[in-house]
């Protein structure tokens, strides 16, 4: 499994290599495009996007199902080096909440991300999640609102909730009330076009 993904990866890298500047997207199944058919995830509907507003970009998306930050953090700069990439968009922490991990553990690793894309002078998106009440108020509060503190502490552009118009529905999810269906996807990809086109230049 490892193979075949730094394969693709390595293919989607040299294809974005021929764009002006290129969007490296660091995520989760949620951007992975799991359960959904080839071309059907947000990041594939933004490449389309991207073509039809005529704006010089590619997307990389390097994102893996099942992914937390602490992953997220190991292979950042990797990606960094292979794409040099014009904007990085991180859009982790689901997992690390889902599994009750710490939130500075979550935090640092998120920090830890952003700092190496803005070593490299990528502009930032970063995508925040919510969590499920039963985790308890404190948690999911302190969750919640660590991605707004590092968006300001980084100077990056905030994606307040990836899932925003979709989690309270669930005719848009599969049946294993996690993942998004297909039909979802273009609401994803807006919650996320408003907050990266003005960094689009």
């Amino acid at each position: 499994m490892f193979k075949f993904i730094s394969a693709a990866f390595f293919l989607l890298a040299s294809f974005a290599a021929q764009a002006a500047g290129n969007i490296l997207v660091v995520g989760d199944s949620l951007s992975a495009g799991y359960g959904l058919g080839a071309n059907q995830s947000w990041p594939s509907l933004l490449e389309k996007r991207l073509r039809a507003e005529r704006l010089d970009y590619s997307v990389v998306n390097a994102s893996i199902s099942g992914d937390t930050t602490s992953g997220g953090r190991s292979r950042i700069g990797a990606a960094l080096e292979q794409t040099r990439p014009a904007v990085v968009i991180v859009a982790l922490g689901g997992n690390d909440g889902l599994r009750g991990l710490p939130v500075k553990l979550m935090r640092d690793n998120l920090e830890a991300m952003l700092q190496a894309a803005q070593v490299h002078k990528a502009r930032l998106v970063l995508v925040g999640m919510k969590l499920p009440p039963n985790y308890g108020i404190d948690y999911t509060r302190e969750f919640e609102q660590s991605y707004a503190l590092l968006a300001r502490k980084h100077k990056a552009a905030l994606v307040p909730f990836l899932l925003e118009g979709v989690a309270q529905r669930r005719e848009l999810f599969l049946p294993d009330n996690i993942h998004p269906v297909a039909e979802a996807q273009p609401i994803i990809l807006d919650n996320v076009w408003k907050v990266l086109r003005p960094l689009l230049k």
